[in-house]
């Protein structure tokens, strides 16, 4: 086996590490499923409240949003 072969074949060795490592997990697949289900909730919660969507809010179409934005780049590299 030459030096690509060995490099093409470890991003396989590596998935399937952590593959056999997930399925032999008993209390981990658990705890998995509610760090997830937190994260979720966390970026949901972020988006809905954090993070209004003011283009939308205060301009009609996309051609006024890209107009905006190009404005306000322009405005800041200055």
């Amino acid at each position: 086996m030459n030096a690509m072969q060995t490099l093409m074949a470890v991003p396989g060795r590596v998935f399937r590490f952590y593959a056999e490592g997930f399925r032999s997990m008993t209390v981990g697949k658990k705890l998995w499923a509610l760090i997830i289900i937190k994260l979720i909730l966390f970026f949901l919660v972020f988006k809905l409240f954090l993070f209004p969507d003011i283009l939308h809010r205060d301009y009609d179409d996309d051609s006024e949003r890209a107009q905006a934005v190009r404005g306000t780049l322009i405005e800041r590299s200055r």
